[in-house]
């Protein structure tokens, strides 16, 4: 979309993030202990638990608390609870699209809690696949420059086989599959590039424009309130913000 900066709104979700570490410290060592139960505590023979590994030193979560919850899910020591994977997909406000991905151990307690956010932030939880066709899963990394001109970065870029890399404001934005993450991760640590960010995340293909700010404070609400949610792993929408409202957003 013309003059929108996807980093933009990544770096405005990345500084949030930061400021709730503990919570997502708590959500991938969930994760840890469930592909740890699922397919085993060895990183190189389970795809699930290297990809979620991977993620938690992104989040630099030191490999001491990485190995306990890996230990807990292979049932070494104190036997955990047992997690179940959900999606609850609906609607915010401007019928824009929202996926809540969620790991819980009682989704008889979670639905309504789920539902109840969604409700109160002027949005509504809809039925299984009503939004989801609109995602899919992409492994994206954001990558400064840092001195590297953008031959160089594509030089590793097609070396690593990734999908697609494009200018993003100050940045380089690198997609490709979920199941190339760790490959091409490891190429971009080995060529020494400085990368913001390292996720996997479900990324829309109809993204609607948000110009009104208070539409716009009414949605993030819901992302805000969802992500505090100690069940929901991660939010995603198919919104994006124009340039002034997401400069007003900022400076909030």
């Amino acid at each position: 979309m013309a003059g929108h900066s996807h980093s933009a709104n990544i770096k405005h979700r990345k500084d949030a993030v930061d400021k709730k570490r503990a919570k997502i410290f708590s959500k991938i060592a969930r994760k840890l202990i469930v592909e740890s139960r699922l397919g085993g505590p060895d990183i190189n023979t389970n795809p699930g638990l290297r990809l979620v590994f991977e993620l938690a030193r992104s989040a630099n979560m030191t490999k001491d608390v990485i190995q306990r919850n890996i230990d807990k899910g292979a049932g070494i020591g104190t036997e955990g609870a047992i997690f179940e994977e959900l999606m609850y997909e609906g609607y915010g406000n401007g019928g824009v699209a929202v996926l809540a991905e969620v790991l819980t151990d009682n989704r008889n307690r979670t639905a309504p809690e789920v539902k109840k956010i969604f409700e109160k932030a002027g949005g509504n939880m809809g039925e299984q696949g009503c939004v989801s066709y609109m995602f899919e899963s992409k492994a994206l990394f954001l990558i400064d420059p840092e001195g590297k001109t953008e031959d160089d970065i594509m030089e590793v870029v097609m070396e690593a086989e990734a999908d697609d890399m494009e200018p993003d404001g100050d940045y380089f934005l690198v997609t490709t599959s979920p199941s190339s993450f760790i490959k091409v991760k490891e190429a971009f640590e080995a060529a020494g590039l400085k990368l913001e960010m390292a996720e996997v995340q479900r990324v829309s293909n109809v993204m609607i424009e948000v110009a009104d700010i208070e539409q716009a404070r009414k949605i993030q609400r819901l992302i805000d309130a969802l992500e505090d949610n100690d069940d929901v792993q991660n939010v995603y929408t198919n919104h994006t913000l124009t340039d002034d409202v997401e400069k007003a957003m900022a400076e909030e």
